[in-house]
């Protein structure tokens, strides 16, 4: 697939695809970040549906576009569509950051760097033992980077045992953390044993009352973490605190993702403050959708 290179007479497109895209905050806070930096460059949100994902790559392609983000559904899917993948996105197996290179797209992996990288902040992966939910595109990267970072174990908790299967031999037989599979029945125990919980579904994106439904009594302070952005305080965050825990929202993630993505695109390493600013300011406004 060819990929031309920008002329410099238009502004330069980048975008994000999925299916639903109304809302995603990364279009105003990567805009946002472009005008900072003083570049043209212009931020498309694309609504595509599954079976229109292959001509939906090809007319990014044909548009001239300098990459993109990809979000739920086609984190996967799209990995079909690429020319290389960088290591990190071939073992996760599975994209959300595509960048033109050499008249073709390279498939990077974000996801699971950007949450590290907010997780850090708060704690050390090293010997943790984690409870993560759902096994999807986001959760690969969730997984593979929270193994590489020395976490002890990984249990998955997914409702397709067959895909939930599938990564933990993924994270078996390719990093040094031990793994295991559980079935999702609600509510969720977490035991005593755990260290950190990990919402990698998307479950109470753009719902306040929505969330996985998990049992904390037998809890002993496990970090509760949530990949969902929008709303910030999620319901599973929510309740989490209220069981006095400690959390970790997904706002963080976004921002330093975004932040890879744009230094990927521009090779520019962004104003990570204007990032924060203009991503709080977009999720502040009443009546808001985001994704």
């Amino acid at each position: 697939m060819s990929v031309p290179a920008s002329t410099g007479e238009m502004p330069s497109l980048v975008g994000l695809i999925g299916h639903p895209v109304a809302g995603n905050p990364t279009g105003p806070m990567l805009e946002a970040t472009f005008a900072h930096h003083g570049l043209d460059w212009r931020y498309v949100s694309m609504d595509v549906l599954p079976e229109r994902l292959a001509p939906a790559v090809a007319g990014l392609a044909a548009l001239g576009f300098r990459g993109f983000h990809v979000t739920v559904p086609h984190k996967v899917a799209v990995v079909g569509h690429m020319d290389r993948l960088t290591e990190a996105a071939a073992l996760i197996g599975a994209v959300n950051c595509v960048i033109a290179e050499g008249g073709g797209w390279l498939g990077e992996n974000t996801d699971g760097k950007g949450f590290l990288e907010s997780l850090e902040a708060v704690v050390d992966p090293k010997g943790l033992r984690v409870c993560l939910l759902g096994a999807g595109g986001a959760a690969r990267a969730v997984a593979v980077e929270l193994a590489l970072a020395g976490a002890r174990s990984i249990e998955i908790v997914n409702r397709d045992a067959t895909r939930a299967r599938v990564l933990a031999d993924l994270i078996a037989d390719r990093t040094t953390a031990s793994s295991s599979v559980r079935s999702w029945s609600a509510p969720i125990e977490i035991g005593a044993a755990v260290d950190l919980v990990v919402n990698a579904t998307s479950l109470g994106l753009n719902d306040p009352d929505a969330g996985p439904e998990l049992d904390f009594s037998r809890a002993a302070g496990p970090l509760v973490a949530d990949v969902v952005v929008h709303p910030p305080l999620t319901r599973l965050l929510r309740e989490a605190g209220a069981a006095g825990l400690r959390t970790l929202d997904g706002q963080g993630m976004l921002v330093n993702q975004g932040a890879r993505g744009f230094r990927l695109w521009t090779g520019i390493e962004p104003d990570r403050a204007v990032m924060r600013a203009a991503l709080a300011a977009h999720s502040s406004r009443p009546g808001e959708d985001l994704a």
